[in-house]
């Protein structure tokens, strides 16, 4: 099978995304009261209406169209103020009523985007991107300095309920494939489940991972769900088709089911894509189907040949009217919205001189934005100084740490005034950059001050020009050939010169201020 990138030499990707999430935020279900908790006991909070009883009526969670409103307008969508609910009818022991009361063609919400910044590693995927100028666009992309900005449709967000949980027992990984028996946990039945659909603008894995990312930001923002991937509250189908490059029409698509990680939505989709080239080029045909991404054995699996919308018989909810939303309700709503991610990185690029990408980094994470914004204000004066390096600590060593270990931010003893504290110690050459990482990890194995460990340990650089003269004078004299070879034009030599000036201060010595020093000397 060949890689990605030889793929992309022949043919293009065309990847449109389906993300659902939960409204956990919300205390109940849907269309009924019955309450969200998750983890509790199977077949706790079910009633007559998440149980689908004869003669039981839905009553819609006034909140829950809140929210679905609250995360149109922070996607840049139009809210319809006409639209209505309908019946999806498909028959599985995880919907007990054998239908999903989900909205049809119109949606609360319609016609959105979002812009994403590819950079970096992300942005090699994309397909002979160096052929662009800066600021240089081709089809929905942008060049960057740094990469390129994709500009990417949503086609809808509309509002549904989800289904309850299949537990598999017995056969291998929890599949129903090889079990022996199946149970079935109603309580999340009726949940709030709002499902956004892409237009197909995507062209890489890379691209569909960002968006994701993205949406999860936004909807952490506004707090609408917890957007657990672990537990299940954000999820993602990836449909994705091959046409050759320069043809205009689509594929056949196939989709790739219920992703629950970034990774796993960037591996499944690149492996579809190399697998489906496969396919093409030994004249073979795509199906349109579902597909399970395997990802211990790092391959596809069919599941079922895919329904058509037909498939669903698809009609009106008799149970519920049609909605009509005013301009009042929508204004309230939007009255809510905080700031946005990426109203906060530009926030911190203009107040604090931050590049793009540091501020895009640093609100990737709630907690490390916050984290960021309580050192800014634990800096006082100097912030706008000291910005660049603390931003830099917590984009490189702080979240190296907090991925190694498992931990939260807050579960660490590296406090904002620490941090701005060791920054200083560093910025004013008391200490020297490696020293720096190794007071860092001091504070969070020791849980103390930086500056009591760089005085317990005798850390403190010499900067002082005359004592650091003397060691440089002492050196230069000792070792008369390396001056030679030196003011014969090997300057490398200074490295050496370097080393022995501070092994005589025991490491204490400013590098930078050696440097200067030796440059003088040896010039002379």
């Amino acid at each position: 099978m060949k890689k990605l990138e030889e793929v992309f030499e022949t043919w293009e990707a065309v990847i449109g995304l389906e993300i659902h999430a939960e409204l956990t935020t919300l205390n109940t279900k849907m269309f009924c009261g019955c309450k969200l908790e998750f983890g509790a006991e199977p077949n706790t909070h079910t009633c007559p209406v998440c149980l689908g009883l004869p003669g039981a009526l839905p009553v819609p969670n006034k909140a829950a169209i809140e929210s679905i409103v609250l995360a149109g307008l922070a996607t840049n969508c139009d809210i319809e103020k006409h639209s209505m609910f309908y019946r999806k009818n498909y028959m599985y022991p995880d919907m007990a009523k054998n239908f999903q009361t989900t909205q049809g063609p119109v949606a609360f919400c319609m016609r959105g985007h979002l812009d994403l910044d590819v950079d970096g590693p992300a942005a090699r995927e994309r397909y002979r991107l160096d052929d662009l100028g800066v600021g240089e666009s081709d089809g929905n992309i942008t060049r960057t300095e740094d990469g390129y900005v994709a500009h990417v449709g949503i086609t809808r967000i509309h509002m549904e309920e989800d289904a309850g949980k299949m537990v598999h027992v017995g056969g291998g990984e929890g599949r129903i494939a090889g079990a022996t028996h199946s149970l079935v946990d109603y309580n999340r039945a009726g949940t709030p489940l709002i499902e956004l659909v892409t237009e197909p603008d995507l062209r890489t894995p890379e691209e569909a991972r960002l968006f994701m990312q993205k949406l999860r930001q936004i909807y952490l923002a506004i707090g609408i769900s917890d957007c657990s991937m672990e537990e299940g509250s954000l999820r993602c189908d990836g449909n994705v088709s091959l046409r050759r490059r320069g043809a205009k029409e689509f594929g056949t698509k196939t989709e790739l089911k219920n992703m629950n990680s970034f990774k796993n939505l960037h591996d499944g989709l690149a492996y579809e894509i190399c697998r489906q080239a496969e396919v093409l080029e030994e004249g073979g045909v795509i199906y349109q189907e579902t597909r399970h991404w395997d990802p211990s054995a790092k391959r596809t699996i069919v599941m079922r040949v895919k329904e058509t919308a037909d498939d669903y018989r698809l009609f009106p909810e008799p149970d519920l009217a049609p909605y009509d939303l005013t301009d009042a309700f929508i204004e309230r709503v939007r009255a809510k919205l905080p700031e946005l991610p990426d109203q906060k990185a530009r926030r911190f690029e203009e107040a604090f001189g931050l590049s793009a990408y540091d501020a895009r980094h640093l609100v990737e994470h709630r907690e490390t934005s916050r984290f960021f914004e309580a050192c800014m204000e634990a800096a006082g004066g100097e912030a706008a100084k000291l910005a660049k390096p603390v931003a830099n600590l917590i984009i490189n060593d702080v979240t190296a740490y907090l991925n190694a270990e498992g931990v939260a931010l807050a579960a660490t003893p590296l406090s904002p005034a620490r941090a701005v504290e060791l920054v200083r110690l560093q910025a004013s050459d008391a200490i020297s950059s490696k020293q720096a990482r190794q007071v860092f990890a001091a504070v969070l194995a020791e849980d103390k001050d930086p500056e009591a460990i760089v005085e317990e340990r005798g850390m403190k650089q010499v900067s002082d020009t005359g004592a650091i003269e003397a060691v440089v004078a002492e050196v230069i004299a000792a070792n008369p050939d390396e001056v030679a070879r030196y003011k014969d034009g090997n300057t490398k030599v200074i490295g050496f010169f370097v080393g022995q000036c501070m092994k005589k201060m025991r490491g204490q010595g400013n590098p930078k201020v050696i440097n200067e020093l030796l440059a003088r000397r040896l010039a002379e």
